[in-house]
């Protein structure tokens, strides 16, 4: 399964030149032993490629093709697994909005959230029951985005598990955004989300001064709200674009977590190189 070229003639497995120097600083570097050196360490850029390639496709890391030159799949896992301990992805991410907000794209104040079901074929933490899966082994992407469906955050949960309680961490999640001088961005003033979230939380959004706009339950649809929140719907899609985050194949919570971290840095990126 190849991934196929995007519209400049690159595959979106290859990592330009403009992104490499934005992610190079953030990884470990690793001394090569004197004495004793053994097999010399792959390339972190080849390997990225490797892991951007199991993003994009889907498929497993054993059939991870030795001819593309990204290594063997159990070195792309540790090395995925290395610079999540590390903090790498949330950094990135961290870092491309703040890139974003210097061009002027975020609106932070007006937010919206959303979650989707996806199936966990090997179970492991943070997986349960979805009640829209027939009882199958699930899990639950939950996303926040700013006004235009750039994402600021996203957590992984159990597929039984409701979304009105992942809210506040969600919340939480979303990382200081700089970019312009002065204080970072880090305070949402409207949140938009639909009628599943319980009322009885409008009051915790008030604690941290933010106006919810919910949906009342046995209300008729037509509330108007969807003009707004329609983008978090936008941003979920995007992130099922890339087919490891589809299905979910990790046994490991935060292996899939960084997946998702990495992906929502990838759209990100997009957004940074398209035309604004």
């Amino acid at each position: 399964m190849v991934a196929t070229k995007n519209r400049g003639g690159r595959k979106p497995r290859e990592v330009d030149d403009r992104l490499w120097e934005r992610i190079e600083p953030l990884l470990p570097v690793i001394e090569r032993r004197v004495r004793y050196p053994g097999r010399r360490r792959l390339d972190d850029r080849r390997v990225l490629c490797g892991i951007l390639f199991v993003l994009y496709t889907g498929i497993p890391w054993r059939h991870l093709p030795q001819e593309l030159g990204f290594g063997s799949g159990m070195t792309c896992w540790r090395r995925l697994r290395k610079w999540d301990e590390a903090g790498v992805w949330p950094r990135l991410h961290e870092m491309l909005l703040a890139e974003l907000r210097a061009a002027g794209v975020p609106d932070l104040p007006r937010a919206s959230v959303d979650s989707s079901h996806l199936g966990a074929m090997k179970g492991g933490a943070a997986t349960g029951p979805s009640p829209v899966g027939r009882g199958k082994t699930g899990s639950k992407h939950h996303v926040i985005v700013e006004a235009h469906g750039i994402p600021l955050a996203a957590t992984l949960t159990g597929g039984n598990r409701n979304d009105v309680p992942q809210l506040i961490p969600l919340i939480r999640a979303v990382p200081p955004i700089r970019g312009k001088r002065g204080q970072p961005l880090r305070r949402l003033k409207h949140l938009y989300a639909d009628r599943g979230y319980h009322e009885s939380y409008r009051d915790q959004f008030r604690r941290f001064e933010i106006t919810p706009h919910i949906a009342r339950r046995g209300t008729e649809h037509g509330s108007g709200l969807g003009v707004h929140r329609w983008v978090v719907e936008g941003a979920l899609a995007l992130l099922r674009w890339f087919r490891r985050l589809r299905i979910r194949r990790e046994i490991r919570d935060d292996i899939h977590q960084a997946f998702i971290t990495l992906g929502c840095a990838v759209i990100c990126w997009r957004r940074l190189r398209a035309p604004l």
